[in-house]
C-alpha cells in the first residue's frame, strides 16, 4: 500500500481514481446497462446495504460521501457528467462502503455486477482504467480511517489486533477508537457496559456487536452471504491462497463455474508476508497482502463467487455414482455441491508446547507481522521464534518498527532452512540478534499486563535465561489442514499432506487416470499447493500448481460427460 496520506493519495492520483470518460466511451457503455433516474437527495447507493453496481453518470451532479456506523460523515468528491460511482466492491454486489447522493436531478447508466464483470473483459482499455480506479478507492477508503466498522476498545484489548487484521486482510476500511484517550468511545463503552478488555463494533448499518467472532463481523458487514447456494458448479475450491486464487482466476477465464471458500481472509499464509522479494515479475518486492488482493480482484472480474469467512467441515463423496456431484459441508450447516473439488487449504500455524501459551494470544504472542503489530511493538525489543522464509520477511519488516528484533532458532543457522538473500539481508540489519541452539521454555506475565518476559533454553547446555519481552512472534512451520477430508478417507502422508498422481499409486496400488496428477485418491478431487504432499511450499510454486490443474480439471469434467 501507499505510505502516503488519504488526502495525498487522492490528490496525487485523482486522474486515476475519477477519471472522466468521453462521450465516445460512454456510448460503448451503453450496451452493458440501462438508464436510471433520481431526483434531487434521493440516494444511488448508501453505505451498509447492498450496491446495484456501478453508475456513470449521464446528466447532474452526485456527492459521494464516506459514513461509519457512528454517524460521522467525510466528504469524498461531487461526480459529474463522465464520471463512474463504484469500487471493487461491486464487482460481486458486496454493500456500498460509502454514500451517493443526487444533488439535483439526475440520470445514470446504471451497469449491474455481472455486466460490470463483462464490460472488463470485452472493453480491455477502458476496462483497464475502471479496474484501477475501483482498486485505488478501496485502498484510499480503508487508509482514510474513517467509514466501515468502528472498533471501540482500548488498545491492548486480547481481540481487538485480531480483528483488525481479519478486516485488513479481507480489504475491509474501519476504524479503531480508544476509550481511554476518545471522549465519544468513552461514553458508548458506559452506555453499552463495555469491560475493560471487550470490543464493541458498530456497522455502518447501526448495528452493535459484543466482542464478534470474524464470522459475526464478516456478516454485519455483508461479507459473507446466508443464502442457500442449491446452484451446482463445475470446481468448488476449498482455500483462497496463492494455489486456491490461481486455480479460480484460470478457471474462471476458461469458462467453468467456480465457488472459492476460505474460513478466514484471502491469501493465506503468503497474505501475512510483509514483502516477497523472490516473486518472478517484481524485482523490489510486492507484500503478500498486495498480491494476494491483485488475485482476489482479478478472480472476482471473470465471476468467480466468493464465501470468505465460510469453514468447510467435511467433503461428502458418498453421493459421486449417483449424480457426479461432490459435497461440502460448511460449519453454517449449507451444503455446497461441485463437480470437482481443489483442495488449497494449505496449513495452519504450528504453535508451541508451552504452558499457558494460550492465555498470551493477542496479549503479546502472535503468528504474524503487519502493520497493526508494528505499531503495537514500536521501539521495543521482540522476540521472533523461526528459521524459514516467513522468520526471515517478519524480521526484517519488524526489525524498521521495533528497538531489537531477537531472532531464536532451535539449530545452528539459517542456512538450511531460509533463501540467502534473506540471510544476507538479516545480516546487515543491525538491530537484529540471531540466537541459535534456542527454546522457549516459559511464557510469564498477566490477564491485565500482557506477555512481559520469556524463559530460554540452551538446547546444547540446558542453561535458562530470561529475557523481558513483551511480544513473541511465532514462525515455527504448520501443518496441513486437512480435517475436512477425512470423511472420504483420503490418502494422506505421515505427516498428513494429501498424496497425489504417482504418490496414490505407489501408496495405495490405486490405478488413476493417465495424466492426474494432482488429483487425489478421491476421484475429481484435486490438491494444490500447501497442503499437497511432495509441493515446494512457495509462493511461485503454488501459483503454478493452480494453473496446472485446470488443464486436469477439464480432463475430469469432459469425462463426466
Amino acid at each position: 500500500m501507499s505510505s502516503d496520506t488519504p488526502t495525498d493519495l487522492v490528490a496525487s492520483r485523482r486522474h486515476q481514481m475519477f477519471p472522466v470518460l468521453s462521450a465516445a466511451e460512454i456510448d460503448r457503455l451503453g450496451r452493458f446497462g440501462r438508464v436510471r433516474r433520481y431526483s434531487a437527495g434521493e440516494h444511488l447507493f448508501t453505505a451498509g446495504e447492498l450496491g446495484p453496481g456501478m453508475f456513470v453518470v449521464l446528466e447532474g451532479v452526485v456527492a459521494i460521501t464516506q459514513r461509519n456506523g457512528l454517524g460521522q460523515v467525510l466528504p469524498i468528491a461531487q461526480q459529474g457528467r463522465g464520471h463512474f460511482l463504484a469500487e471493487v466492491g461491486q464487482l460481486s454486489g458486496r454493500p456500498a462502503l460509502v454514500d451517493g447522493q443526487a444533488e439535483g436531478d439526475v440520470e445514470a447508466l446504471l451497469i449491474e455486477p455481472a455486466a460490470l464483470r463483462a464490460l472488463l473483459i470485452a472493453e480491455a482499455d477502458l476496462g483497464e482504467r475502471i479496474t484501477r480506479a475501483l482498486i485505488l478507492r478501496r485502498v484510499a477508503l480503508i487508509e482514510s480511517g474513517v467509514s466501515g466498522v468502528v472498533l471501540i476498545a482500548r488498545s491492548d484489548a486480547p481481540t481487538l489486533a485480531g480483528l483488525q487484521n481479519f478486516l485488513r486482510r479481507n480489504g475491509q476500511p474501519y476504524h479503531h477508537l480508544d476509550p481511554n484517550t476518545d471522549h465519544d468511545a468513552q461514553l458508548w463503552t458506559e452506555q453499552y457496559e463495555i469491560g475493560p478488555f471487550e470490543v464493541l463494533a458498530v456497522c455502518p448499518s447501526g448495528a452493535v456487536m459484543r466482542n464478534p467472532s470474524d464470522l459475526e463481523l464478516a456478516r454485519c458487514l455483508g461479507m459473507v452471504d446466508t443464502v442457500e447456494h442449491t446452484d451446482l458448479y463445475d470446481v468448488a475450491i476449498v482455500g483462497a491462497g496463492p494455489a486456491g486464487l490461481a486455480t479460480a482466476v484460470y478457471a474462471a477465464s476458461e469458462g467453468l463455474r467456480v465457488m472459492v471458500m476460505d474460513c478466514r481472509a484471502h491469501g493465506g499464509q503468503a497474505g501475512a508476508s510483509a514483502r516477497i522479494e523472490n516473486y518472478l515479475g517484481f524485482p523490489t518486492g510486492i507484500t503478500g497482502q498486495a498480491l494476494a488482493g491483485r488475485a482476489f480482484v482479478q478472480a472476482q472480474k471473470f465471476g468467480v463467487e466468493m464465501l470468505i469467512p465460510a469453514k468447510v467441515v467435511s467433503l461428502d463423496c458418498s453421493r459421486r455414482e449417483a449424480d457426479s456431484e461432490l459435497g461440502l459441508l460448511l460449519a453454517d450447516g449449507r451444503r455446497i455441491r461441485a463437480r470437482s473439488v481443489v483442495m488449497a487449504t494449505g496449513a495452519r500455524y504450528r504453535r508451541l508446547d508451552v504452558d499457558n501459551l494460550v492465555a498470551f494470544e493477542g496479549r503479546g504472542v502472535w503468528y504474524w507481522a503487519s502493520p497493526i503489530e508494528a505499531r503495537i511493538c514500536r521501539d521495543q525489543q521482540v522476540a521472533l521464534v523461526g528459521g524459514g522464509n516467513s522468520a526471515g520477511q517478519a524480521a526484517v519488516f519488524l526489525a524498521a518498527h521495533a528497538a531489537k528484533v531477537i531472532m531464536l532458532v532451535r539449530g545452528e543457522g539459517l542456512s538450511a532452512t531460509m533463501s540467502k538473500y534473506l540471510i544476507e539481508r538479516i545480516e546487515a540489519t543491525a538491530n537484529i540478534e540471531l540466537k541459535t541452539h534456542r527454546a522457549v521454555t516459559a511464557l510469564h506475565g498477566d490477564a491485565e499486563a500482557g506477555l512481559q518476559s520469556i524463559t530460554l533454553q540452551h538446547r546444547q547446555t540446558g542453561e535458562l535465561e530470561n529475557h523481558d519481552i513483551r511480544h513473541l512472534f511465532l514462525f515455527v512451520g504448520a501443518d496441513p489442514e486437512t480435517e475436512c477430508m477425512t470423511s472420504c478417507h483420503a490418502a494422506l502422508d505421515p505427516a498428513g499432506f494429501v498424496l497425489t498422481g504417482d504418490q496414490v499409486r505407489s501408496a495405495s496400488c490405486k490405478a488413476l487416470r493417465p495424466g492426474a496428477s494432482l488429483e487425489s485418491s478421491i476421484p475429481g478431487v484435486f490438491a494444490v499447493g500447501d497442503v499437497r504432499s511432495g509441493s515446494v511450499k512457495r509462493v511461485g510454486g503454488a501459483i503454478g500448481e493452480g494453473a496446472a490443474v485446470v488443464p486436469l480439471l477439464h480432463a475430469f469434467l469432459a469425462g463426466l460427460s
